[in-house]
């Protein structure tokens, strides 16, 4: 049995390329634990040695030399000792071989534990050197079984695991399926290293279309941003450096041949491609596609836009649930708000009935001050005298004049109607400010 366990080390060692030492180190440490589960607990094992040669197993034990012996489990007598050592003297400590009876059927149990536990171990190194800086790829594997939600996947070399968190909600995986995902981390236990996959992270779309896309992979056209709503919908935007490629076509493919590879790859999650553009109006445009956008208003300063489209594409622009627009929203890093174009021209009808009550304001002047987004009595009071004399042949006396009207319509008070165009700023100043009966101030127009 000795000689078999050799044979088995040697094999085990060159097979998974570990050391033959350190194979025979932990079975001379798992030796000294066997034996001590034999021997009487006062028995003093310290070594253990595994003859590489014969397969022979030997444990030695220190005792001390004495002239009569009192405890023959922890002392051995100087006439015995002699037998051992020539010239040990009373007193001394001797190593004494110990070795129970039918030691060699316990020792090779012990041998096969270890070489178990030294192959996981083993094992479980090599793969966590293998994956420890593969965070991020793309990798395919075969489904082995399901335990508690997580799915174990097959890589070939290495099991992996795709807890549920990271599995789009709705996917399920059968048998021997093969599914690609991403490695997010690669964590290393006391029983084993755990490569840890994720098929809902944005980052898989990116791959996804790097497998599919030489373009990508030759640097010419790049993936700039991704937003997605895992097993529903993604949104890409892409450049290229090449004037010649349309990335939105190089992504695309021939009939659709490359997008509907990374679709299927993704069950059915619905992918739209999108132009990325440093212009913000541009860009934003784009991120609602498929719907046509008919203008596009940006506020840079409060990072939002206000996007104009059809009628009948509004639901489109919208999308399901508001999907389309939240993604675009992603995308962009800019707050997208929509409305079509009857929205609008209601917004801009109650707008200009909102400031047509400001008598002094002329229709040239509502026109202007609607352009600059002023569509409430409260805008024009924020707005102040030097963004009302902006607009051309607004005076500052005029603009304090409509600041006032302005002030007293938010107070409740109720003006003479009077056109400015029909006025001298004489006749305007001798216009008397009457109370009226108290109206609701708090019906404002929406914000266009």
């Amino acid at each position: 049995m000795g000689k078999e366990v050799v044979d088995i080390l040697n094999r085990i060692s060159l097979e998974k390329n570990i050391p033959f030492n350190t194979l025979k180190e932990a079975l001379e440490a798992a030796l000294i634990s066997a034996s001590k589960k034999m021997l009487h607990p006062d028995v003093n094992v310290v070594e253990a040695e595994f003859d590489e040669q014969t397969g022979e197993f030997r444990v030695y034990a220190d005792m001390e030399v004495v002239d009569v012996v009192e405890d023959e489990h922890v002392e051995i007598s100087l006439e015995e000792a002699r037998t051992h050592v020539q010239d040990v003297q009373i007193g001394e400590e001797l190593s004494v071989d110990v070795t129970p009876p039918n030691f060699g059927r316990i020792a090779a149990q012990s041998a096969k534990q270890v070489i178990t536990q030294r192959i996981r171990e083993a094992e479980r190194e090599v793969i966590y050197d293998k994956y420890k800086n593969r965070a991020g790829d793309l990798v395919a594997g075969t489904v082995l079984r399901y335990e508690r939600g997580n799915v174990i996947i097959d890589l070939g070399n290495a099991e992996a695991v795709l807890p549920s968190k990271e599995q789009p909600m709705g996917e399920r995986y059968r048998y021997g399926e093969r599914i690609k995902a991403v490695i997010v981390d690669i964590q290393k236990t006391s029983k084993d290293a755990q490569i840890v996959l994720s098929r809902t992270t944005p980052l898989l779309v990116v791959k996804l279309f790097e497998q599919e896309v030489a373009e990508i992979r030759d640097g010419i056209v790049s993936i700039r941003l991704v937003a997605r709503e895992p097993g529903k919908r993604s949104k890409i935007a892409v450049l290229s450096s090449d004037n010649d490629v349309d990335p939105v076509g190089a992504c695309v493919g021939m009939k659709g041949s490359r997008v509907q590879m990374v679709v299927q790859e993704l069950r059915g999650e619905r992918i739209d491609i999108i132009e990325y553009s440093d212009d913000k109006r541009r860009f934003v445009a784009n991120s609602l596609k498929p719907a046509n956008i008919e203008s596009v208003e940006y506020d840079e300063s409060r990072n939002r836009a206000l996007l104009v489209v059809r009628d009948e594409e509004l639901a489109l622009a919208i999308g399901k649930n508001g999907l389309n627009a939240k993604l675009a929203t992603e995308l962009t890093g800019v707050q997208i708000d929509i409305i079509s174009e009857s929205q609008l021209s209601e917004r801009v009808r109650k707008a200009k009935q909102e400031l047509t009550r400001i008598p002094s304001l002329r229709e040239a002047w509502i026109d202007s001050l609607l352009s600059q987004g002023i569509i409430k009595l409260e805008d024009v009071i924020a707005a102040g005298v030097d963004e009302l004399t902006k607009v051309e042949d607004l005076d500052v006396e005029a603009a304090r004049r409509i600041l006032e009207e302005a002030r007293l319509l938010l107070e409740g008070k109720e003006l003479q109607t009077s056109q400015a165009e029909d006025q001298s700023p004489e006749e305007a100043e001798a216009d008397v400010l009457q109370p009226a009966e108290a109206t609701n101030p708090s019906e404002e127009s929406p914000a266009i």
